[in-house]
């Protein structure tokens, strides 16, 4: 029998634990075709910087992990964030398994940012992704063309 006095929180209720998400520093190796030096990729793979990432120059941007070893991958959490123009970004989120070659869509997605409304996207997948060897992100920060540059304010994988 499972019992639960009431004002008691279950161990799988508790606040943020910060302890599942992988140390992607440790495990992966990280590509990506562009990066503002004032804006790191490692900035949005740690949870000690809230700068973000952000590309270099503008077009579709590729964040590419590149795991050690194969990884049991069971969420995916990304956050977005734009305050300056309104504008549509559509991201492709991968994965490639390990003893394959051609990699498999996890989602495709599209969002509007609004300055004065909508300036954060935060998508968080429970996926079962099984001897996962690499993840991989493509952002296109504008559909509609322009000169808007992509950026990722986190990415955390459990």
């Amino acid at each position: 029998m499972r019992k639960l006095v009431i004002g008691e929180t279950m161990p799988s209720q508790q606040s943020a634990d910060v302890t599942d998400w992988l140390d992607l520093e440790q495990l992966a190796r990280v590509e990506m075709t562009s990066e503002d030096a004032a804006y790191p990729i490692e900035a949005a793979l740690t949870a000690e910087d809230d700068t973000g990432w952000r590309a270099s120059m503008p077009g579709t941007q590729t964040i590419r992990l590149l795991f050690d070893s194969p990884q049991m991958i069971t969420r995916i959490q990304l956050l977005f964030e734009e305050t300056l123009q309104q504008r549509t970004q559509e991201f492709v989120l991968r994965w490639l398994p390990a003893g394959t070659e051609d990699d498999r869509e996890i989602v495709r997605q599209q969002y509007n940012f609004y300055p004065a409304g909508n300036t954060q996207e935060l998508e968080d997948y429970s996926v079962s992704l099984q001897a996962a060897i690499m993840i991989e992100l493509c952002i296109t920060p504008d559909i509609s063309g322009g000169d808007a540059r992509a950026s990722l304010a986190q990415l955390r994988i459990a």
